[in-house]
């Protein structure tokens, strides 16, 4: 169920789909003196490691935002799957304001009475023994990292500075220097280095080449049930369930990294559900914060979570009480709303009307439940413009990987909203108001 409008947004007429607030279809849209004014200080004072669009957004409920324009825009994105249960809900809100009233931090020199319902809340939702939280995403894979390389000493017995981890080509898992150093793109890894050793890179989606890839000193192979920043690349039926076993076989600790794909959005609570797979390491993130705090965790069971003892790793942040009250709020929406429900049946709809469409520029649409991947054929170009027609059109999606444009709207979203989405994406996708070779 949609979380609740404020009465000031019911009240106002752009707050329906028949009275949103756009330019005229297809005509390109001049940035205001709002918009410029932040565009320019943010030029001028920010480190040009992005390449956003340019709206600035202002404010947003459920799934729309609205920039210092006043232009109203259905979010597409969801902040990369971090607001699967939409913009400010007002459960997770409720949270945050309640628990900022009593105690925000205390660091893990103390316990806090957030901490232990919510590991407890989160190992009952997965089926995992033990849980150690973190703020970011890339802070939960280091923490997997870490953790799967201190059981392939102690408790597989690899000799001590000799472990591995297998990843895939196109993998995506953070920006930390470590991680990238293992990504096969070109772009995250140069000038970073040197990097971390102990990994070895396999193809995406090939069973077989994980299974050559295993020596004696391989302890964890690292994969996203979906490549989400690889651009939305769904792996061959079977492929997650084949390695598990080939992981099971070899001693090998299978990784999910389910920050993207995981709490609903590919239409399972995880992506490995889809194939009943159960990792021995699940790595968490972005929604687990309900889009207004960074909270991330690691799950596994005691055989791998109990090689840490105290002082082998630690975070000031992880587990504070405002991200845990805040968690828990999140996972709650999740859950009480069956927004993975949702996920796998207004996903499986979308992505066959965005089929249907028939465009000369796409050459595939992929993807599960609402994590979606239109992929634009090479010769008309990079997704860039089309990402830009969409949001001249009030639509705000983002490119991926040069030929992807990437829709993973909020979970909250109503059949109506993407049926209205699909008005605007249609003309788009047949090229008009594309501004190719800008």
């Amino acid at each position: 169920m949609t979380p609740p409008r404020s009465p000031e947004t019911a009240a106002d007429p752009r707050a329906t789909p028949e009275g949103r607030a756009h330019a005229t279809p297809g005509a390109p849209r001049a940035p205001g003196a709002a918009t410029r004014s932040v565009l320019d200080e943010a030029d001028r004072f920010s480190a040009h490691n992005y390449k956003p669009l340019p709206v600035v957004l202002e404010s947003g409920e459920g799934v729309w935002v609205r920039d210092v324009e006043g232009r109203r825009y259905l979010d597409m994105l969801a902040a990369y799957s971090a607001l699967n249960q939409g913009h400010r809900h007002p459960a997770i809100l409720e949270a945050l304001q309640a628990q900022a009233g009593r105690i925000t931090l205390t660091s893990r020199a103390f316990h806090n009475d957030q901490m232990g319902p919510f590991l407890r809340e989160l190992c009952e939702a997965t089926g995992f023994e033990k849980a150690l939280p973190m703020n970011t995403g890339a802070e939960a894979v280091e923490t997997a990292i870490k953790m799967v390389r201190k059981w392939g000493y102690e408790v597989k017995g690899v000799p001590e500075g000799e472990a591995e981890i297998i990843v895939c080509t196109g993998n995506f898992a953070g920006r930390t220097t470590t991680i990238v150093g293992f990504s096969s793109e070109e772009a995250y890894r140069r000038g970073f280095g040197p990097f971390a050793p102990g990994f070895r890179i396999v193809p995406y989606g090939d069973a077989k080449a994980l299974e050559d890839a295993i020596t004696p000193s391989t302890v964890g192979f690292l994969v996203e049930p979906i490549q989400g920043e690889g651009g939305v690349v769904v792996p061959p039926d079977g492929y997650l369930a084949c390695t598990r076993e080939i992981c099971r076989e070899r001693n090998v600790a299978f990784m999910a990294d389910e920050i993207q794909t995981g709490l609903g959005r590919t239409g399972r609570l995880f992506c490995c559900d889809w194939e009943d797979v159960r990792p021995d390491v699940l790595i968490v993130g972005k929604a687990l914060g309900g889009g207004v705090y960074p909270v991330s965790a690691v799950l596994a069971d005691a055989a791998y979570m109990d090689v840490f003892r105290p002082g082998d790793h630690g975070s000031t942040f992880g587990g504070n009480p405002l991200g845990a009250a805040v968690a828990r709020a999140s996972l709650r929406v999740i859950l009480e709303e069956r927004l993975s429900e949702r996920s796998d049946e207004l996903g499986s709809w979308f992505m066959e009307e965005l089929r249907a469409i028939d465009a000369p520029h796409v050459a595939e649409v992929r993807g599960k439940g609402l994590m979606i991947g239109v992929v634009i054929r090479k010769e008309s170009g990079p997704a860039r413009p089309f990402c830009e027609a969409l949001m001249d059109r009030g639509i705000l999606a983002k490119e991926t990987h040069h030929q992807v444009i990437r829709f993973a709207p909020p979970l909250v979203i109503e059949r109506n909203e993407l049926e209205t989405a699909l008005e605007e994406i249609a003309p788009v996708l047949h090229g008009e108001g594309v501004r190719r070779g800008d």
